[in-house]
């Protein structure tokens, strides 16, 4: 065989291996139909919405308020926080994240009370982790309550589609029943309130959060890439924000939405919000078998026994 067909064949096998390393949002995936929960709710003008956790030099607000910008740099993270307590509820964010690389960086929408209770507090997470070379951003959805992140039920996704060019909607619907995490209003995952684990249920109003922080000790390959801040700054972008729950009147005897006292000022009490349509579920299955790649239930090394719900 001559020289350049060993040269062709050799850049032949180089492409063909290559071609095989494909990002999840370029495989050819089709998107379930569903139901657009977020249509349900209206938008909220951030900068009257929240207010600035950290970072505050780090925050920007434009188009009179109805998008805010959060960049982490080696001076600061940045971060806003609801002016108000929730106490279930149907909350949202459309997210555009950095492009470029972004390994050990953490965007975060969630929902906390960390603050008042901190060491029996109750969180609800969406935290998209960072990608270095090789490897796409990540979805990881978290779940706990009364205690700390050791008590976590984590599960990893990744995208359908790169969250890096455009706006994605990031959901999550929390109320007596479930608590379900959505993107793009495609269920991703359901989190059932059960009597077989109320002592791990989010039971008390929290503060809802939008974040961009450092978490290059275990975000991205369990801490193996940290934050490379030659590509500083990250720049997430927030926008269409909606914040639909019973906000937390600490005067009140009993809040308007507990189990106890269940009132028409409940925006997810409704059919729709109680339990998934059939067409939701299947969404939901298509989701966890195409893009979940990590679930705690899976996690015999970290459970001697298995939690409950998992069963």
């Amino acid at each position: 065989m001559a020289l350049w067909q060993q040269k062709l064949g050799f850049s032949y096998l180089l492409i063909l291996c290559l071609a095989t390393v494909v990002s999840s949002h370029n495989r050819p995936f089709t998107v379930p139909t569903v139901t657009r929960l977020t249509d349900s709710f209206p938008t909220v003008p951030i900068d009257q919405a929240f207010s600035k956790a950290f970072g505050a030099s780090n925050v920007q607000f434009l188009s009179n308020g109805s998008t805010a910008t959060l960049a982490l740099d080696k001076l600061s993270g940045s971060g806003l926080v609801s002016q108000s307590r929730y106490y279930y509820g149907f909350f949202s964010a459309a997210i555009k994240l950095p492009s470029g690389l972004s390994p050990g960086v953490v965007v975060a929408f969630y929902l906390s009370n960390a603050d008042k209770f901190p060491h029996n507090h109750d969180e609800i997470d969406i935290e998209i982790l960072g990608h270095d070379k090789r490897n796409d951003w990540v979805i990881q959805t978290n779940v706990y309550a009364n205690g700390s992140v050791s008590t976590g039920r984590e599960e990893k996704f990744y995208f359908w589609f790169d969250p890096t060019q455009q706006y994605h909607l990031y959901s999550i619907l929390w109320n007596s029943y479930h608590t379900v995490f959505l993107v793009d209003n495609v269920p991703m995952r359901e989190f059932i309130h059960s009597n077989t684990n109320p002592s791990i249920y989010p039971s008390k109003p929290m503060s809802v959060y939008a974040t961009i922080w450092d978490g290059s000790e275990w975000a991205t390959h369990g801490g193996k890439y940290p934050v490379n801040y030659k590509y500083a700054p990250f720049v997430a972008s927030f926008a269409q924000v909606k914040l639909s729950g019973c906000i937390s009147d600490p005067t009140a005897p009993v809040s308007a939405c507990s189990k106890v006292n269940p009132s028409a000022q409940d925006p997810v009490n409704g059919p729709e919000f109680t339990k998934l349509s059939q067409q939701q579920v299947a969404a939901m299955d298509w989701a966890r078998r195409k893009l979940m790649f990590y679930s705690y239930c899976n996690d015999r090394p970290r459970f001697k026994v298995m939690p409950p719900e998992c069963h």
